[in-house]
């Protein structure tokens, strides 16, 4: 989540008028190039039929008939032997919008913006459409940002996204039932005035069980659903020029929105013997005690939609394993992403100046809610990983890999993964903002 963002401000301002109908047209198009490369996989999994057309709200059928309707295309990737789904959207840069545990009847994990969609508005600043994980570059902020014009103050107005990462469709290179790469070339420059010329590749892959099992290092009780995927994000320096810090730098950067409730936690371990701040709360204004608890190796961040705040952990402090978990519905959520084996710096998104701008965090959670006009765009919450700066000689590349889990069933099987994974207990997760 942007540190500035304004819901407000969200949809097309007077300025806009004169390219609304440029604009549409270009949506229509972007459908049109969407709808053309819809493919569903495994068509003949009998458990994932989806005859129904009167999914309720809240459901994986309702979110998968609700593209449908827009005439937005989409992709399915579905397991064979279960009722695990994930819906890709190559016109929104190949995010998953969303996923399912429990086939068409099945709770849908990703927070999704049906109101904007719905709208046909698209805006030429962003389009906060969701999705459980979208692609993004950063720096956000700072020097050698890429979201504002050279010699542009850094302030809402001047913020842009680039339309790579907002409007631009991704290609699909390759795809099968269980997988579908993108690929992408751009051109981008930053608050400095450097050029970057990048190849973007996107490797989307859903998890078998078996994957699961061997990957998370856990098996799956009795009693649970799960479903599971695993992104490739590849960026390829395309130029004539090396990438250097003096320029400035790219990350690729991994943004996760899901659904906020009043029984959800967010739960993220540091590393105890690393040196400086663990944890940085100041993004929005500091973090209230009774919302972010720092104890024995472990953040644990109040998730309810209801508070604008926004947490991140530095270098010296990330783990490659976080989670959240919602105590009402009895789901958890695992998000894991590989980390370098040796210390690396990560550009630092601040908006302004900055004293370091390779000073920047691994991983970020963001719990929506009011702004100061009492507007909200979710609520929902985010959970982000980003990869080191890359420093790339011409022809190199930077991969930055995530998986996500969503188990959804009995408690106590979910109790079993959480000792396992994390050496924490459910019920005190559960518990730690219930009374405060």
């Amino acid at each position: 989540m942007s540190r500035h963002m304004d819901p407000a401000n969200l949809l097309q301002s007077k300025d806009d008028m004169k390219r609304i109908k440029y604009i549409k047209a270009l949506a229509v198009l972007m459908v049109i190039m969407g709808a053309a490369c819809t493919f569903t996989a495994n068509k003949k999994n009998e458990k994932m039929s989806n005859d129904k057309k009167d999914w309720s709200p809240g459901s994986y059928g309702y979110d998968v008939e609700f593209f449908a309707g827009k005439n937005i295309g989409t992709i399915e990737l579905k397991d064979p032997d279960s009722d695990a789904a994930i819906l890709v959207v190559p016109g929104y840069q190949g995010r998953v919008m969303t996923s399912t545990a429990g086939g068409y009847e099945g709770a849908s994990y990703g927070w999704i913006n049906y109101k904007l969609i719905g709208s046909g508005v698209v805006s030429t600043q962003f389009n906060p459409v969701g999705g459980e994980e979208r692609f993004w570059l950063g720096p956000e902020g700072g020097p050698y940002s890429i979201y504002f014009g050279k010699g542009k103050t850094q302030i809402y107005e001047n913020w842009q996204v680039p339309p790579v990462l907002d409007t631009d469709p991704f290609d699909i290179k390759n795809q099968d039932s269980g997988q579908v790469t993108f690929e992408k070339k751009a051109t981008l420059t930053n608050a400095s005035g450097t050029e970057f010329k990048i190849g973007i590749e996107r490797k989307v892959s859903l998890l078998s069980k078996e994957e699961f099992t061997s990957l998370f290092e856990t098996e799956i009780p009795g009693g649970l659903k799960v479903v599971a995927y695993q992104t490739d994000n590849r960026i390829v320096n395309e130029g004539s020029q090396a990438w250097t810090k003096e320029g400035g730098l790219l990350s690729v950067w991994l943004l996760g929105m899901f659904n906020p409730s009043p029984t959800t936690t967010v739960f993220i371990p540091f590393r105890e013997e690393g040196e400086g701040v663990i944890v940085n709360d100041n993004y929005f204004g500091k973090v209230p005690a009774d919302r972010l608890i720092v104890e024995n190796g472990t953040i644990f961040f109040k998730i309810d939609g209801k508070f604008r705040s926004k947490i991140g952990l530095p270098p010296g402090r990330a783990r490659n394993l976080c989670g959240s978990f919602d105590s009402e519905k009895n789901i958890l959520t695992l998000l894991w992403c590989n980390l370098p084996s040796e210390p690396m710096e990560y550009v630092n998104s601040n908006w302004g100046d900055q004293e370091n701008p390779f000073d920047g965090d691994v991983i970020n959670s963001y719990n929506d809610g009011p702004v100061d006009d009492g507007s909200i765009m979710g609520p929902f919450y985010e959970i982000e990983t980003s990869s080191p700066a890359a420093a790339l000689d011409p022809g190199e590349s930077l991969t930055h890999t995530q998986r996500v889990a969503h188990i959804q069933g009995d408690k106590a099987g979910l109790a079993k993964i959480v000792d396992l994974l994390f050496d924490l207990d459910l019920d005190e997760i559960a518990a730690k903002f219930s009374s405060r």
